[in-house]
């Protein structure tokens, strides 16, 4: 079962992260929509946070792991907000069982082919050997050779654990990522299409989804619109928590 944090009462709304993120990253936005009478599921995805390690690694299968969720949580009708890989996970989910999702939120991603892109931060995760028993400091700065940005260094710290004292270790299953990173930007299929209220909202400094991207979406979601949160990139709701919420929160209530 996927780990999860639950707050709140009301409409469930499930939050999905990103690659190499996990439900903590949330956490402030999460409190906000709970204000708003939902009861929120942060969700850490399989293979990150604080949910299990598996080799199985892929879309198909991370849509079961959530399906099973609401299941077992007795949830039958949800809302649900997806962040780059969790908003493939959101999309596939909502194209997969539309009568479980009611609005569908996806934040800097679309349904189109992503050719791989993470070759330097899985190169700077690589660089890091744990059996010599590295300080965070000294991890960052390993890390810092290969990924000069201060903002996706520190989203990628805040993986970082003591697996027990004096001993670090990332959060994440690595080993597998490295394995199957070309999962990570494969396409939603065709033919896969939710006809619900849909929200996509962009970083106006993104290139994740483009103008040219629209005819796309629209083929997979008719009812859908696109915002966008000027001058932020793809982690516009770590940028921008304020609009992130206002557009969203305008949309789901």
């Amino acid at each position: 079962m996927l780990y999860s944090k639950i707050e709140g009462s009301g409409k469930p709304l499930l939050i999905l992260h990103g690659f190499l993120g996990m439900s903590d990253n949330w956490k402030t936005l999460g409190t906000q929509f709970v204000a708003d009478a939902f009861q929120v599921h942060l969700l850490d995805l399989r293979n990150h946070g604080r949910s299990f390690h598996s080799d199985e690694f892929s879309y198909e299968i991370m849509v079961e792991d959530v399906y099973n969720y609401c299941q077992t949580n007795g949830l039958q009708s949800i809302d649900i907000i997806g962040h780059s890989m969790g908003g493939k996970v959101a999309m596939l989910l909502a194209t997969s069982y539309p009568n479980l999702v009611d609005k569908l939120l996806v934040a800097d991603i679309g349904p189109k082919f992503y050719a791989p892109h993470h070759q330097d931060i899985l190169a700077g995760l690589n660089a890091v050997d744990f059996s010599v028993k590295p300080s965070r400091n000294e991890v960052e700065e390993i890390m810092k050779n290969y990924i000069p940005d201060f903002g996706t260094r520190q989203f990628l710290m805040k993986s970082l654990f003591w697996q027990e004292p004096g001993q670090l270790a990332f959060r994440f299953n690595l080993d597998v990522f490295n394995e199957k990173i070309d999962e990570i930007g494969k396409a939603l299929a065709s033919g896969f299409i939710f006809e619900k209220p849909t929200l996509f909202i962009r970083g106006g400094n993104s290139n994740y989804i483009l103008d040219s991207d629209f005819d796309g979406i629209k083929k997979h979601f008719p009812n859908s619109t696109l915002a966008t949160i000027p001058d932020v990139g793809h982690w516009l709701h770590a940028e921008n928590p304020t609009m992130f919420y206002e557009l969203a929160s305008a949309f789901l209530k």
